[in-house]
Formats: structure tokens, C-alpha cells, sequence
């Protein structure tokens, strides 16, 4: 099918002819690589990024029904191992300044149900299959994944900087009566090595009396949604924080678990360049469209799309 045919096919008519020419344009600001992260990562060579921001998929929360997808792991040993040996690979591709900005959620024991039925406010929540209980907790145990990665990358060679609340003032409401609602996640900042880039300048927050401070580790940032993506998407203020914290304009960015393509959209606000790795060819084709959509829209010219496959 040519160019030209797959446009006209597209949702977004009025911007048919922008997409076009976004798609035609080879340079290396904005690369999407679908692919399996623990392969495509192999490949590329030391030292090629300055940060990597990204939110990997949470341990037995999300069915996205591809083969080799990160969190259905059968257990959480297993979880954390595979993400420890892609975040090695993520390390390596660091500059020796370069920094880790993690998000990543927590969950609660299954009680050895095999499944989960939807939510009447988010279908897409029904799992066909739900992980056992680990090994040494109980049912409705909080897992506590977070603190479990964080310090298993600490223990392979990262530097753990920070552990940054992000409270989410518009959470999900939840029914549970024998515990708070979880209003918040982790976003963990790490670096490669002991002296490392962090523009504290550029992140500094207002202060009360009308002057500004040194960020503080806990970030209110409502959730966004998008009616593209099935499940919850990356807030791009969220991004935009560590991505001027952790980056200058020019720098080139990783996020290997893509998505819907936030850290992208957010790059190229910035004027950074990335590449994207996510091995769902549906959400390859979300991020696509979104990213040529908002580049369409934007003041600023969009400058180039890649959209790879690797091939394993």
C-alpha cells in the first residue's frame, strides 16, 4: 500500500497531506523502533543516550495480549528479573552523566484469583489471567513492586538519587472501605554514575512568598487521558519535569516501553530528539497517529518520524 493510500485511510483527515510529509522525512529526531526491548537494546551501541524516562508496565495489572509482554510474568521474581537485565541494557546506553527517570506503579496480591472482571468505568481492566500470590505474602497484601525494583537496580550497579511521590489530585476513585484510596505512584531518579547532569534551574517551583525553590520530591500532577489508548497514559508535565531535569535541548532521549508516545510529543516540545522501543504493533500505530497529530497542531514544525521494525 503506498503513502498515499494509507493517509487518506487514516482517522484524521484534515490533517492528511501534514501526515504525509511527517511520515517522508528521514532525519533522527523522533525514532519509533517496534520490537522486544530486551533485543532491540542489544543493539544499540554504549553511551548513545543522555537520560531514559519511561513507565515499563506494572507486574499483573494490564493484559495488552501480546506474546513476550513485560508484567505477566507468572511471578514477581520474574518481573523484576527481566526489568533489571533491560535497565542494564538502558545503562549501558547512558552517557556517563546520563540519569533514569522511572515511573512505576504498585498492585495488590490477587488471592490466587485467575482472573479479573471490568470495571464499569474502564473495561479495558478485565484480565483473563491474574499472577498467584508471591511467595510469603497474603492475600490483599500490598506487593510493594516499587520499592522491590528500585532497590534490586540499586543492587546492579545504579545509583538510586531519589524517590519522587507523584500525587495524582484527580485519582480514580476506588470502593475499598478497609484502606485509603492510592492517590499516587513512584517515580524514581537514578543515574549511572556517582557525578551526573541535573538542571535543578530548570525545575525549580514557585515558593510562598513569591520567589522560587529547589524542587521538592513530592509533584502534583493530575492524570491525563487519551481516547487513542486503552489504558492511562504518561501526564506530559510529568515528563516535561524529568525531561528538563535530567537533559539539554539537542539531547537525545530513550523510553523502551513507548506506548502511546508521551515522551515523543514531549521531546519534541522541548527539542529533544528520542527513540521510542514498544512491541505493540497497535500501540506503534497509536503513537503514530497521535505524534503526527499533535505535530500537525503544533506552532513549532515537526521535523522527522521513523517508524522501524526490528527485526528479532
Amino acid at each position: 500500500m503506498s503513502r498515499s493510500t494509507q493517509a487518506t485511510s487514516r482517522r484524521h483527515r484534515p490533517i492528511k497531506k501534514q501526515e504525509e510529509q511527517l511520515l517522508s522525512m528521514l532525519d533522527e529526531d523522533l525514532q519509533i523502533i517496534q520490537g522486544d526491548s530486551r533485543r532491540v537494546l542489544a543493539s544499540i551501541p554504549d553511551a548513545s543516550f543522555q537520560c531514559c524516562i519511561t513507565s515499563p508496565p506494572y507486574w499483573g495489572l494490564r493484559d495488552y495480549s501480546v506474546d513476550g509482554q513485560i508484567g505477566a510474568e507468572p511471578s514477581i521474581d520474574d518481573y523484576l528479573g527481566d526489568l533489571v537485565a533491560i535497565f542494564g541494557e538502558v545503562r549501558r546506553t547512558l552517557s556517563d552523566d546520563g540519569t533514569l527517570w522511572l515511573n512505576i506503579g504498585d498492585s495488590f496480591t490477587s488471592g490466587d484469583r485467575g482472573w479479573r472482571a471490568p470495571d464499569k468505568k474502564n473495561q479495558a481492566r478485565a484480565m483473563s489471567y491474574r499472577p498467584p500470590t508471591p511467595q510469603g505474602l497474603k492475600p490483599k497484601d500490598l506487593i510493594g513492586v516499587p520499592w522491590r525494583l528500585a532497590l534490586a537496580l540499586q543492587k546492579d550497579g545504579w545509583f538510586l538519587r531519589s524517590d519522587i511521590i507523584w500525587n495524582k489530585p484527580n485519582c480514580q476513585p476506588e470502593s475499598v472501605k478497609d484502606r485509603p484510596t492510592r492517590s499516587h505512584e513512584y517515580v524514581f531518579l537514578m543515574s549511572k554514575s556517582e557525578s551526573y547532569f541535573y538542571d535543578h534551574m530548570a525545575i525549580r517551583e514557585p515558593a510562598v512568598n513569591g520567589d522560587v525553590k529547589n524542587r521538592r520530591s513530592v509533584w502534583n500532577i493530575n492524570t491525563n487521558g487519551f481516547h487513542g489508548a486503552h489504558f492511562a497514559v504518561f501526564p506530559p508535565e510529568l515528563v516535561r519535569l524529568c525531561l528538563l531535569g535530567g537533559s539539554r535541548p539537542g539531547d537525545r532521549i530513550l523510553d523502551p516501553f513507548f506506548g502511546s508516545g508521551t515522551v515523543g510529543i514531549v521531546c519534541r516540545e522541548q527539542q529533544r530528539r528520542c527513540v521510542g522501543i514498544e512491541l505493540s504493533q497497535e500501540y506503534v500505530k497509536i503513537a503514530k497517529d497521535r505524534i503526527c497529530k499533535e505535530a500537525a497542531q503544533a506552532v513549532l514544525p515537526f521535523q522527522s518520524l521513523i517508524s522501524n521494525t526490528h527485526s528479532a
